[in-house]
Parts: structure tokens; C-alpha cells; sequence
């Protein structure tokens, strides 16, 4: 068994949990999964599909979508609570004062770095 990726650390801690001798390939798959699972819980850019690959003497075999571990929940309505259903415990308005000089970009510019134009 190989692992690679972002996260190994998970998936090499779950994988020598679980090891066993002589696997079947159904055991295997399911250590794989839960290994790739535990990567995916742990690193939030890690997406929520497993893709197994099964590599055996007689060839390889990709299962895409095997499986979906980290499901995004379905909102049940829109969270927008009527006015008035949180207290106001305290309320503080507090007045600030401020001018504003200018809003002009002013660049400072070397005397030494400004060309005249030849006029001749």
C-alpha cells in the first residue's frame, strides 16, 4: 500500500490502525477509503469525493466517486430571523469626529529626476 497527498499523516495513522495481514480486497478498499476520509476531514481544501484505484496483476481498476465522506447538508429554509426576536442587552452610539484635508494622491518625485524638454 502506497499513500501520497497533502495530508499523509492522517491517512498513514488510520492505514496502521487498521492493518492487517493478507488482505481481501474488500478489506482493503475500506482501509483505503477510511484513510482518505480521514485526510479529507482534516484539510478543508480537500474536496469530499474518494476515487479509489486498485492495482492488481491484472490490471487497474479506477472507481470514481467511490464515496462521498463529508456530505454538504441541505438548508431547510432561508435563516433570516423576524426583527425583534433577539434583545438589544445595551445599546452605545458613540459620535466620532474627523476632517478630511484631501482625498489628491500626492507623489513625491525627485528634483534630480525631472527632464526638461529640448525646445531647440
Amino acid at each position: 500500500m502506497q499513500s501520497h497527498g497533502s495530508r499523509i499523516i492522517q491517512i498513514i495513522k488510520c492505514n496502521t490502525t487498521g492493518h492487517i495481514s493478507n488482505f481481501q480486497q474488500d478489506e482493503a478498499v475500506k482501509l483505503v477509503r477510511d484513510g482518505i476520509a480521514a485526510g479529507i476531514f482534516n484539510d478543508m481544501g480537500s474536496g469530499s469525493n474518494v476515487d479509489i484505484c486498485i492495482i492488481t496483476k491484472d490490471g487497474t481498476t479506477y472507481i470514481r466517486s467511490y464515496d462521498e465522506a463529508n456530505v454538504k447538508g441541505k438548508r431547510a429554509e432561508k435563516y433570516n430571523p423576524p426583527e425583534g426576536t433577539t434583545s438589544v442587552l445595551h445599546k452605545s452610539v458613540h459620535h466620532v469626529e474627523f476632517d478630511v484635508v484631501t482625498t489628491r494622491v500626492v507623489r513625491d518625485i525627485p528634483a534630480h529626476s525631472v527632464e526638461t524638454m529640448d525646445l531647440s
